[in-house]
């Protein structure tokens, strides 16, 4: 580990490498996150099968490339339809049965959703890992010592551009505006007219498309492997514990901070305590956020 440090400061050069991988990886998970900040925030349910939503984008866009020959990206709009019609589609099936219900009602519900979903790609595709190859070459920085994969600006972009369309949907749509109309006040919503059933509906597939292109992004600069999907599932929740629901630009910086927290995890520690930082940041998060609780009860007192 020390060694692994000191060329940390040895070689500035590293830094970069990691400061960019991290960068261009906190962006997908920023895509996730508000996803999963959306299914909370509007309809109190906590949406374990998240990373699996993810997985299964990716692999709709490897499968899809794989036997076709086409560039992955080609699939990125087919597969947000497929997954938001997906999405829909399990609302109907089991969500709508649990929204109304307690807590752990949604996250056992979820939670085998995840189960069969895991166990669905892994008959559907194997368990071996995939990727699927975008072929735009790379990038030599600092006199070749920083490598950069094209299809990671690529990807950073398109999480910019998607992130931008979804914040103008629920700005500037009807849609979206019942949608944040539901979130702050779901029986308010319905006095007024509005349909929270199928508010409910759109929020839960919104979610689906967006982890689906996520997914798609995600098996293009990564790996995707059927059993995966839990990984991501406890990124998103990390984010969005630590920033806020409803909090976009917390979702960014949380999701941002973690992608380098893992890279620099990963480096220094080794790769086999990467994903272990994961859970570890999870752990804090949960122990600053009852921290805050206690002490907001002891003013309130």
């Amino acid at each position: 580990m020390l060694d692994n440090i000191n060329i940390l400061l040895i070689a500035p050069a590293f830094n970069v490498q990691l400061i960019m991988d991290g960068l261009m990886i906190g962006a997908v998970f920023a895509l996730a996150a508000y996803g999963l900040a959306l299914v909370w925030g509007v309809m109190n349910v906590k949406n374990l099968a998240q990373g699996e939503f993810v997985i299964m984008g990716g692999y709709l866009a490897w499968y899809s490339a794989a036997n076709t020959g086409l560039n992955p990206l080609v699939f990125l709009i087919p597969v947000i339809v497929v997954m938001f019609g997906y999405g829909w589609a399990i609302y109907v099936l089991m969500i709508r049965r649990v929204v109304e219900r307690d807590m752990f009602t949604s996250l056992l519900a979820t939670f085998g959703l995840a189960i069969v979903m895991q166990q669905g790609l892994n008959i559907a595709f194997g368990p071996e890992v995939q990727v699927a190859k975008a072929e735009l070459g790379s990038t030599k920085l600092l006199d070749g010592m920083v490598v950069f994969p094209n299809i990671k600006f690529v990807a950073f972009i398109l999480c910019g551009v998607l992130a931008g369309m979804v914040v103008m949907f629920m700005k500037h749509s009807r849609m979206g505006q019942a949608i944040r109309a539901t979130s702050q006040d779901a029986r308010a919503a319905r006095v007024m007219g509005i349909n929270t059933d199928r508010v409910y509906a759109f929020t839960y597939a919104l979610n689906a498309a967006i982890c689906g292109a996520a997914g798609v992004i995600i098996a293009m600069i990564w790996v995707i492997q059927p059993f995966y999907g839990v990984t991501h599932s406890i990124r998103s929740f990390v984010i969005v514990t630590a920033a806020g629901i409803g909090n976009l630009p917390g979702v960014i910086s949380a999701a941002l901070g973690l992608g380098l927290a893992e890279q620099y995890a990963g480096f220094v520690l080794g790769a086999e305590f990467q994903q272990a930082t994961v859970v570890v940041m999870l752990i804090v998060v949960l122990m600053w956020r009852s921290y805050q609780a206690s002490r907001m009860r002891q003013v309130v007192q």
